[in-house]
This record gives C-alpha cells, sequence and structure tokens, in this order.
C-alpha cells in the first residue's frame, strides 16, 4: 500500500496543496473567530456572575453536539459552502475559549487582586495588568485545545461543500480509491500533530518570555 500511496502523492500534488490550503484558512478563520468571541465573553462572565451558570451551561452543550451536526444544522441557515463551515467550526471552537478564560480569570489569587484594587487600579487596569497576565497560560490552553479540535473537526467540511482535505477522504470513498483516501486521512492526522505541536512550543516560548521578564 505505501508504494500506492507515494505514487498517488507524487501525481497529485497541487490537490493535496489546495486542499491543504483550504483546511488551513477554514481552521484559521474558525479559531480567530472562536477566540475573538470567546475570549471576551469569558471576561464579560467574571464581571457578571449573574448569567454565568446560562451562558456557561449553553457552552457545555455546544461541547456536546458533534462537529458534524453542527454542520448540518447550518444547512437551513446559511446553506452549504465556506462560511457556514466557518461559522459551524467556531462555535464548535467556542467553549474551550470561553470556559478557560473565565476559569483562568477566576482563579488569580485574590490577594493579589485586591492589592492591585489598594494601589488604586480601576476594574480595566486591574484586568488588563494584573488578570489577564497572570490567566494567560489557561486561556491559551483554551486556544491550543480549540485549535485541534477545529483542525481535525474541519475535515467534515467537505460534506457541506467547505472544501479542505477532507474532499480528499470523500472522493476517495466515493471512488473507493483507498491510497487517495488513506492520503486524506494521514494529510489531517499529521495537521492535527503539528497544530498540537506549534500551539505547544508557542506556549512554552511565552512561558519561557513571562519567566524570564520577571527574573
Amino acid at each position: 500500500m505505501l508504494p500506492e500511496l507515494l505514487v498517488w502523492i507524487q501525481t497529485h500534488p497541487k490537490m493535496i496543496a489546495s486542499t491543504a490550503q483550504q483546511h488551513l484558512m477554514l481552521s484559521g478563520i474558525a479559531l480567530a473567530a472562536a477566540t475573538a468571541i470567546g475570549a471576551p465573553t469569558g471576561l464579560l462572565l467574571t464581571r457578571r456572575p449573574a448569567i454565568v451558570s446560562l451562558v456557561i451551561g449553553t457552552a457545555n452543550v455546544l461541547r456536546t453536539i458533534p462537529s458534524l451536526a453542527l454542520l448540518v444544522i447550518m444547512l437551513p441557515v446559511l446553506g452549504t459552502g465556506f462560511l457556514p463551515s466557518v461559522v459551524a467550526l467556531a462555535l464548535y471552537g467556542l467553549p474551550a475559549v470561553l470556559i478557560n478564560t473565565y476559569t483562568g480569570v477566576g482563579a488569580v489569587d485574590r490577594d493579589v487582586v485586591e492589592a492591585a484594587r489598594g494601589q488604586g487600579l480601576s476594574d480595566a487596569q486591574l484586568m488588563r495588568r494584573i488578570e489577564i497576565p497572570l490567566a494567560l497560560p489557561v486561556i491559551f490552553a483554551g486556544i491550543r485545545t480549540a485549535a485541534v479540535q477545529i483542525v481535525s473537526a474541519a475535515t467534515l467540511a467537505a460534506f457541506i461543500g467547505g472544501g479542505g482535505l477532507g474532499e480528499l477522504i470523500t472522493a476517495g470513498m466515493g471512488l473507493l480509491d483507498i491510497p487517495q483516501l488513506l492520503v486524506g486521512a494521514l494529510a489531517v492526522a499529521t495537521l492535527a500533530i503539528l497544530t498540537e505541536a506549534f500551539f505547544g512550543l508557542l506556549e512554552f516560548a511565552m512561558t519561557r518570555s513571562r519567566h524570564g521578564g520577571s527574573s
């Protein structure tokens, strides 16, 4: 089977590159949207305890919905294609970012917070200078989790015309082209591993930088 895989890769480099580019674009935009919505919402929840149960409960419900189901739910709302795929993937990654942001800020030592308040910091200054920097490792861990989830789930975007590496898998299944199917599956797995490694290195560099700056 390995020779067939290598032959297929050598004869379809443009297709692999094109679908990989689509996959990365889908995943990148969805992750950016999930972070842009989830992080501010998580921060807001630390100041609005009355709505915490409702929002966190909704996020946990989103976590239980399979990624393919979210994609299908988008069909009657937004139709098929790139946009509904991005929306569904953003919703899929949103809970990890939101919950980690809320948890990270909520776990900041209250003594440190009160000491900062005692020095006259406003609420906005307190969040910007104290809470967010101290909670950043937990927040980033949520973004890292969301990134891997989105890259993996983006495979299913092909079922609603969203493109990506899932097209190799669906085409391979439809044509009974096992090398194409396996190339698609291996490409998605490799991309997920690389995403995890990339964000792991970023987290390590960020942590090392913080420690270096505080020493």
